[in-house]
């Protein structure tokens, strides 16, 4: 915004009259993208994240072509709690074969019953292409059959690929509404705490949910126009994103607007310095999430692929409307916005002398100390990796109770746990024999039947002794494929929903590899261009790598030694280390261009005391509030969004309070101008302690901060800005 074009355009968004036009403009805008958007495409098929050359994708098309293959199945599962199913129980199953049949899209399979007869199978095929919400519908009619006219002590419980499609429809019923409600309660409580003021904390809070229903708008076009799958887990996500970073840049803004105007009487003066001050800070920081969201563009995952669209047309929403609605509406308010605390000219800035200034002085005097141990602390935090366990099984996901989960523990009390969902495999008919003798040569296959085909491609229909999901049955997928690749001319390929969810985790295990270090790329070449230096971007990158690694290593002792989660899911390091670094790095963009700013007059060493000084309140309170709304994300009932939200809260707080703070204020203490090196100011010698200025009180003017230090300088500037106002009297 230091262009010209720039300057006019700060003009127009803070002006008198044209502040008025631009809201009416952005409010149309918004109305016609909310009334016209639409809804987002959507689909539920299994196998529709997994690229086309996955064998369980490829299982499903096939099956797709054959007769009978679009189908989902229900397992209704009758037992009497470890007793023998009586004959009464045998007349009440027979007569819910016959009326399942009325849901059904073909043959009702006769029961099937456990050799002790404790528990009983009827399938039930259902359409598999078909809404969730209406397949929903029919689960629960089919449910309320199957309990119906049972005998008393009996139970019915449907599970299978149909139970749990619908459970998981069932379980975000609403879900993301009470996501919604509570993210905006967070925000609305922290802005009410941050900035004491009756009515101020409307304009931000206002203008945050505005840009996300907007951004709900665009992404719905935009799924449409590129054929991208939004699922509600993505739209929950989208929203704490938007509301997290939105709130972000408009604390910043709004501090810096909180500043200017202790400076300058003319309130609109005031917030054009602050809008052109911020903004580059701002766009730097939006730019870089959406840079590194873009970089899922090369995931071979879908669903990573659209958390990443649409992430990045949610943070480019929260930016414009925090860089054009926010300062256009607090242009056409006055200073009565901020009652009963109105910073008014000639007021001390209780940010030069408060607790973030303390602790600038605490760095300077011993960097080296403050160094290694956060260093120390940090690799602590680390060993709880030491641990981990990658993937969760189906009866694993879900942190409230569902019966499909219910009725698969049921079911595997009494058949082998593969039962509920068999392995198929797809080969040439003509090679049907030879490849059952392969299957069943196969350790930890307990059965294996021919389930339908046609003339040329045969169906057969695995189960595993093992539970779905788990370690044993990957292992079992995994050796099938191998024994089948044997069989000559078989051509035989190995799918199903255990299949699907094996080749779902080494994808994620692929997209892991390639994303992260493109996200490392993205995020040093913006904070190379935004600081014109190599070491600090370099430091900057490492200590948020570092954060990362803590925050998971943490998190993960978490999960398995108090809430009892055996694993993080698959798609967690990937999408944590995503919004971790992405969101993480915006507060040192925002203490380093501030140190920056500050350093051709005060120093490296006194600049980095000044950015941590005047920041650290407003960073804090923008890393308190962006940890509390991921937090949000363990109202929704799925343990996966749990663990991001946990690992990316607990990860923001670190950062925040110990990464920003202490970790790289000490790295830039130790270096000094060495720090912007290879930029001019790695070559400019520090000031003169006099330079510095005077305004926040003495300091001993040769407190040491290593071998080769400069004195650090005397006191803390009274201008964040030196030398930029003079001008205006400011």
């Amino acid at each position: 915004m230091g262009t010209t074009v720039g300057t006019r355009l700060t003009a127009i968004i803070c002006g008198r009259w044209s502040a008025w036009l631009v809201l009416l403009t952005m409010a149309a805008f918004s109305a016609l993208v909310i009334g016209f958007a639409g809804d987002p495409r959507t689909g539920n098929d299994p196998t529709g994240a997994l690229p086309d050359t996955a064998e369980s994708a490829q299982v499903a098309e096939l099956r797709r072509q054959l007769p009978g293959g679009q189908v989902n199945p229900a397992l209704v599962v009758y037992s009497r709690d470890g007793q023998p199913l009586t004959a009464a129980d045998d007349v009440a199953i027979a007569a819910d074969r016959e009326a399942f049949a009325r849901e059904a899209v073909g043959e009702v399979s006769p029961p099937v019953y456990a050799p002790d007869r404790t528990a009983a199978l009827v399938a039930v095929p259902l359409p598999a292409e078909i809404d969730p919400v209406a397949l929903g519908d029919i689960v629960d009619r089919l449910r309320a059959q199957a309990r119906a006219d049972l005998p008393a002590g009996a139970t019915a419980q449907l599970t299978g690929g149909a139970g749990f499609t619908a459970d998981v429809a069932a379980a975000f019923d609403g879900a993301n509404f009470t996501l919604l409600a509570a993210t905006v309660a967070v925000v609305a409580a922290l802005l009410l705490v941050t900035y004491r003021s009756p009515w101020l904390w409307l304009v931000p809070l206002a203008v945050v949910g505005t840009a996300d229903v907007v951004s709900n708008g665009l992404i719905a076009i935009v799924s449409r126009a590129i054929d991208l799958r939004i699922d509600a887990s993505t739209t929950g996500i989208v929203d704490v994103l938007v509301f997290g970073a939105g709130t972000n840049y408009a604390l910043l803004l709004i501090a810096r607007y909180r500043e200017e105007l202790r400076r300058v009487p003319d309130r609109r003066q005031a917030l054009r310095r602050a809008l052109s001050s911020a903004g580059p800070a701002i766009t730097a920081s939006a730019m870089t999430v959406v840079l590194s969201l873009l970089t899922l563009l090369a995931a071979v995952l879908a669903n990573d692929r659209a958390i990443g669209v649409a992430g990045a047309v949610g943070i480019t929403t929260a930016m414009v409307y925090g860089l054009v609605v926010l300062p256009a509406a607090l242009s056409v308010c006055g200073r009565g916005l901020f009652w009963p605390f109105i910073p008014r000219p000639g007021q001390p800035d209780p940010t030069r002398t408060g607790l973030w200034a303390r602790a600038g002085n605490l760095v300077s005097r011993r960097p080296r100390t403050v160094l290694a141990g956060s260093l120390l602390l940090l690799a602590v935090l680390a060993t709880g990796l030491l641990d981990a366990r990658l993937g969760l099984s189906k009866t694993e996901q879900f942190r409230v109770s569902a019966e499909s989960i219910d009725g698969l523990a049921t079911l595997s009390r009494s058949f082998p746990s593969g039962t509920a969902d068999p392995v198929i495999v797809v080969a040439d008919a003509a090679r049907t024999p030879a490849v059952l003798a392969a299957v069943e040569s196969v350790d930890g296959v307990a059965s294996a039947r021919p389930a339908g085909g046609d003339d040329d491609l045969a169906v057969i229909e695995v189960v595993l002794e093992a539970e779905p999901d788990s370690t044993e049955s990957y292992q079992a997928i995994t050796e099938l494929r191998t024994a089948l690749d044997a069989v000559p001319e078989a051509d035989a390929l190995v799918g199903g929903s255990v299949a699907t969810n094996l080749d779902t985790r080494d994808a994620a295990l692929r997209d892991l590899r390639v994303v992260v270090p493109l996200v490392l790329v993205v995020v040093l070449a913006v904070l190379i261009l935004l600081l014109r230096s190599i070491v600090a971007p370099l430091i900057l990158v490492g200590t948020v790598v570092a954060t990362f690694f803590a925050a998971l290593g943490a998190a993960t002792t978490l999960f398995t030694q108090v809430l009892g989660y055996p694993a993080l899911d698959t798609s967690v390091p990937l999408l944590s280390f995503l919004f971790l670094v992405a969101l993480g790095v915006d507060y040192n963009i925002f203490l380093t261009t501030r140190a920056r700013e500050e350093a051709p007059v005060e120093g490296t060493r006194q600049g980095m005391r000044t950015a941590l000084a005047v920041t650290g309140g407003v960073i804090t309170s923008a890393g308190i509030l962006l940890a509390a709304v991921f937090a949000v994300l363990g109202v929704l009932p799925l343990v996966t969004l749990t663990e991001i939200g946990i690992i990316v809260g607990f990860g923001v707080l670190l950062d925040t309070l110990l990464v920003r703070t202490l970790l790289v204020p000490a790295i830039a203490m130790v270096l000094g101008r060495r720090f912007w090196w290879p930029s001019a100011l790695a070559r400019r010698p520090d000031p003169e302690p006099a330079a510095a200025g005077g305004g926040a009180g003495p300091e001993p003017a040769s407190t040491s901060v290593g071998a080769g230090a400069q004195p650090a300088a005397a006191s803390v500037s009274a201008d964040p800005m030196p030398g930029r106002h003079a001008d205006t009297g400011g």
